[in-house]
């Protein structure tokens, strides 16, 4: 590893998916918070991102990632119309299990149980893989978001069939495949940048 690398004492890289709270350690310097400057600020949108060693890294390119923390909030924020919050955390949390990012399946897998209020079957989702049984329309999520993330061509007519047999209109499927979508690339941009870390225990 380069000498830029960080380290956090105390803390270990997790082994298994999980959707408890991890902390992610940059492999690149991030800018320091006291050197942030509006134009930075802008660029995180939502000035709490400054504590996040991922965000604060992103900023050097802060146009770059105001585009994508706008498109972020849009697909999992926006409350007209489309998917409910937990199905387009699921979408997420899908993607990111199969892609392997154990840190943003924790904190996908985390909204979707919160939203859902089903986070035995979130887990057994983290636990079992993206063939677990999860009823007929959490499948249908599933399945489309690992097809899209394996690649496009995997993606097909099947799929959105087997959504709009579940009831999603044009769009529910619309803000599934766009979670999902999002985070087939979030995904490979966290897997290159740094890796997860389990909570440092505090002494």
């Amino acid at each position: 590893m380069s000498d830029t690398t960080l380290s956090h004492p105390g803390s270990q890289e997790p082994v298994a998916f999980t959707q408890a709270q991890l902390e992610w350690l940059p492999w690149l310097a991030p800018l320091p918070e006291d050197e942030l400057t509006e134009r930075h600020l802008a660029g995180l949108v939502d000035a709490a991102r400054a504590k996040s060693p991922y965000f604060r890294l992103l900023a050097r390119d802060p146009d770059i990632l105001g585009a994508r923390t706008r498109t972020d909030k849009d697909i999992f924020y926006n409350p007209d119309a489309g998917l409910p919050r937990a199905e387009r955390e699921l979408s997420a949390t899908a993607a990111s299990r199969h892609n392997g990012c154990i840190y943003c399946a924790s904190v996908h897998a985390r909204f979707a149980s919160h939203f859902s209020g089903r986070a035995d079957d979130v887990q057994r989702l983290l636990d079992e893989g993206t063939d677990t049984d999860l009823g007929p329309r959490w499948n249908a999520i599933v399945q489309a978001s690992v097809a899209l993330s394996d690649t496009p061509l995997d993606f097909g007519t099947e799929h959105i069939a087997a959504l709009r047999d579940q009831g999603l209109d044009d769009a529910a499927i619309s803000d599934a495949l766009h979670g999902a979508a999002f985070f087939n690339w979030a995904n490979r941009l966290m897997l290159s940048l740094g890796e997860p870390q389990e909570a440092a225990v505090k002494v």
